[in-house]
């Protein structure tokens, strides 16, 4: 658990081929900045976490203000920027911008499963450039590795306010995998001004989610496509950092 970091030029250079090998992990940590760093690694570029299980929920720490500006790298099989799949604690205030990936599997990728509890929200991801990706955003309720026994199959995560914006992706095969988790309430899903090329004739594969989209292409699936009543399925920040509404 650490507080008030600030990770700044960093270089992470690690086999392509190695598992297990993420860049930086932020883990039941609060006010971390990683900014200008190039990493190329096996696994997760950058992966936010905070506990797994029933680990995570009684040791209660969560990980939140966590900003990431100015990324370079690419990750043979993780995703360049990360939360979970151990987020049992909670993740919530990510903003990152200004993402550069390249010859990578997953772009953006956030992962859970029943059993896991905790929060994933109020999370922005923007200005991202992809080339070469397989995967551009993946959000997933099926990670379902567990570290023993003992965990509550009934402990529900919660997904809200997750917002991705402002995308360009060359030479992608899949835009997006997006399933909750069923019998969970669906999570929430933000995404405007995307912009894929994709070379998969079935381009999105969602199920148990919600939200809504603007200026996304190709076209997403139907359960993004309606304008929600509710607004705030939508996040964004404001100059000085605090929270507020994104209205698309």
């Amino acid at each position: 658990m650490n507080s008030q970091v600030h990770v700044q030029r960093v270089t992470i250079l690690a086999p392509l081929d190695s598992p297990n090998t993420d860049g930086i992990d932020p883990d039941s940590s609060t006010d971390v900045c990683i900014e200008d760093c190039y990493i190329s690694t096996g696994d997760d570029i950058i992966a936010i976490k905070s506990g797994w299980d029933e680990h995570g929920i009684s040791y209660a720490r969560p990980s939140s203000n966590i900003n990431i500006y100015r990324i370079l790298g690419r990750t043979g099989d993780g995703a360049g920027i990360a939360i979970g799949s151990e987020m049992s604690g909670g993740v919530s205030e990510v903003r990152a911008e200004g993402i550069h990936l390249f010859d990578s599997k997953h772009g953006i990728r956030i992962k859970t499963s029943a059993g896991r509890g905790g929060y994933v929200k109020n999370i922005l991801v923007s200005d991202v450039i992809m080339e070469n990706v397989d995967m551009a955003i993946m959000i997933t309720g099926q990670y379902g590795e567990h570290p023993d026994e003992q965990y509550d199959p009934n402990a529900l995560p919660l997904i809200e306010r997750i917002t991705i914006k402002d995308i360009v992706g060359t030479n992608i095969r899949l835009a997006g995998l997006l399933n909750g988790i069923e019998g969970d309430d669906p999570f929430e899903v933000c995404l405007s001004n995307i912009m894929f090329n994709v070379s998969s004739e079935l381009p999105w594969n969602c199920s148990s989610i919600t939200g809504y989209s603007d200026m996304v292409s190709p076209n997403v699936c139907e359960p993004l496509r309606r304008v929600p009543e509710d607004s705030s399925v939508c996040y964004s920040t404001d100059s000085q950092g605090s929270s507020s509404l994104l209205v698309l």
